[in-house]
C-alpha cells in the first residue's frame, strides 16, 4: 500500500504510518469520504483543518499540494468506496491514507456512556484519537454500536466518534458546539440544508427522543434504533432526504 508523506507518494513501509492512516506524535487530522475517487466535502474539511490547525499552532502545507497529492493517492489506491484520512502533526509533518471502507446500512443501538465528560470549549479533530475509540470500544463491549455521551453539565453532546441529530417533539435538533460538540462537516450542512434546530439538549430529554441518527463524513446519516435498549421510530424519508442533500453538495 501507498501513502502521501509531505506531498511524495511512498510505500507504507517507509512511512511513519500506522495502517489506520495516523502520524506518529500528535496532531490533527481529517476523514473523508470519497466515491470513485472523489472526496466529498473536500473544501470544508480543509476550511476545518485551517481552523484547527490555528487552535493547535500547526503550520499546514499549501492547499494546492495537498490537493495535487490527494489526487495521486486516489488514483495509486483506487477504492469504489474509501476513507480518505490525512493527517498534519505538530512537526510539520502531513500525510494522506487511502482505504477501503464498508458502508454502514443497518441501523444503530446506541448506550449512554456511564461517565459524564468534563467539557473544555469546542473540541478540535485531533490525535492521538485514543480516548474516543476507548469509549467506542466500551460501548461495543457492552452489546452497542455506539455510544451518546454527555457532559458533567447535565446536557447531550454527540457520540464517541459521531455527531448526534434528534428528534424531539417533533423537531429535528442538534447540540451547539459550546456544548462540547465537534463541529462535524455533516452536522453543518443538515443544520444548513435540512431545517435543523441547534439548541442545548438536557440529558433529561433522552426519554423523549423521538427518532435520531448518528451523522458524520463517512456515515453520512445512520439511523439509531434504540437508545439504552428504547426503541426509536425510524425515518426512512428524512434520511433519503439527507442522503441526497450529501450528494448534492459534498463533491468539490
Amino acid at each position: 500500500m501507498k501513502v502521501i508523506v509531505n506531498g511524495a507518494l511512498v510505500p507504507i513501509e517507509q512511512s511513519q504510518c500506522t495502517t489506520l492512516g495516523w502520524l506518529e506524535g500528535a496532531g490533527i487530522f481529517e476523514t473523508i469520504k470519497t466515491v470513485d475517487g472523489k472526496p466529498w466535502a473536500l473544501s470544508r474539511h480543509m476550511r476545518r483543518a485551517v481552523n484547527s490547525s490555528a487552535r493547535e499552532n500547526i503550520v499546514l502545507p499549501n492547499e494546492e499540494l495537498v490537493r495535487e497529492s490527494i489526487a495521486t493517492l486516489l488514483f495509486a489506491e483506487s477504492h469504489p468506496t474509501g476513507l480518505l484520512r490525512v493527517s498534519f502533526d505538530a512537526t510539520g509533518n502531513w500525510a494522506a491514507v487511502h482505504l477501503p471502507y464498508t458502508e454502514v446500512i443497518s441501523a444503530a443501538k446506541v448506550g449512554i456512556h456511564p461517565d459524564a465528560l468534563i467539557i473544555d470549549g469546542v473540541p478540535v479533530k485531533s490525535y492521538p484519537y485514543n480516548h474516543r475509540l476507548e469509549i467506542l470500544e466500551q460501548a461495543r463491549v457492552n452489546g452497542f454500536d455506539e455510544a451518546l455521551v454527555t457532559s458533567s453539565d447535565g446536557k447531550v453532546c454527540e457520540g464517541a466518534v459521531t455527531n448526534v441529530l434528534l428528534k424531539i417533539a417533533g423537531s429535528w435538533c442538534t447540540p451547539p458546539l459550546s456544548d462540547g460538540v465537534l463541529a462535524g462537516v455533516m452536522r453543518a450542512l443538515v443544520i444548513e440544508y435540512c431545517d435543523v434546530m441547534v439548541r442545548s439538549i438536557a440529558v433529561s430529554e433522552i426519554g423523549d427522543i423521538e427518532s435520531a441518527f448518528l451523522l458524520s463524513s463517512l456515515r453520512i446519516a445512520q439511523p439509531i434504533s434504540s437508545i439504552d435498549g428504547r426503541e426509536l421510530s425510524q425515518s426512512h424519508e428524512f434520511r433519503d432526504e439527507i442522503e441526497a442533500m450529501a450528494l448534492r453538495t459534498s463533491v468539490g
